[in-house]
């Protein structure tokens, strides 16, 4: 039996990944082709390496297949119900830094707030008999949000492409999508309102409670001690 690590494929969040680890002792490597998703763990015993996208990690680390996994902390929160519960936080890892936000045309001036926003829907609501849309990948942590401050007459539409363009393509009025610069809202004409922050995702290591630990709680102690984290309690 060995602890299955989960870890970004590919691009930067992969890089400081391998960073972050290396500089507690242990190298992880891709080994083969980059696309064969083969990795190996040096430095530490019993660590098997799972090269995953970062948005897969959440669903397989739910699922018991991964032992531990890095993604951001907006994915585990918004892909995972009562995500608590089926994972543990180890640690933030310092990188992949990016706001959640809402954000709305910067040619609506007298939108500012949430509570603006809410007026704002309504009024949209009785001008044109249809909710305004608010197009995001953030389904759960967009709508747990809103509902907390008191923000209706809106509908969630889904994006899986360039969420900034939605507004200027007349598919949805305001966006919620992670921004870090806020360069690429700015060149859309959109701004963030000012108590629009939903959540600050980073980088986190997490574990699995789902997992099969039976047989693997010396190795846990020993790796959690390696990285410099509290061992979870499973």
């Amino acid at each position: 039996m060995t602890i299955k690590l989960g870890v970004p494929s590919k691009g930067r969040l992969m890089e400081k990944t391998f960073e972050w680890f290396a500089e507690r002792g242990i190298t992880l490597r891709r080994t083969g082709s980059e696309r064969e998703y083969a990795g190996a763990v040096d430095g530490a015993e019993g660590v098997e390496l799972v090269l995953l996208s970062a948005g897969e990690i959440p669903r397989e680390l739910a699922a018991g297949r991964i032992h531990m996994g890095v993604t951001g902390s907006d994915l585990v929160r918004d892909k995972l119900a009562d995500w608590e519960t089926q994972v543990a936080e180890l640690a933030p890892m310092g990188f992949g830094h990016a706001d959640l936000i809402i954000a709305v045309p910067t040619c609506w001036a007298d939108v500012d707030t949430l509570e603006d926003l809410d007026a704002a829907a309504h009024a949209f609501r009785a001008a044109h008999g249809f909710r305004l849309r608010i197009a995001t990948k953030y389904h759960r942590l967009v709508r747990e949000f809103l509902t907390r401050e008191g923000v209706a007459d809106y509908q969630l539409v889904d994006s899986q492409g360039a969420t900034e363009g939605t507004v200027k393509n007349l598919t949805a009025e305001a966006i919620a999508d992670i921004t870090s610069s806020g360069e690429t809202l700015r060149a859309n004409h959109l701004k963030i309102l000012s108590d629009g922050l939903i959540h600050q995702s980073q980088a986190t290591l997490f574990a699995a409670r789902a997992a099969d630990w039976q047989g693997q709680e010396g190795a846990l102690t020993a790796l959690a001690a390696q990285l410099g984290v509290a061992p979870p309690r499973l």
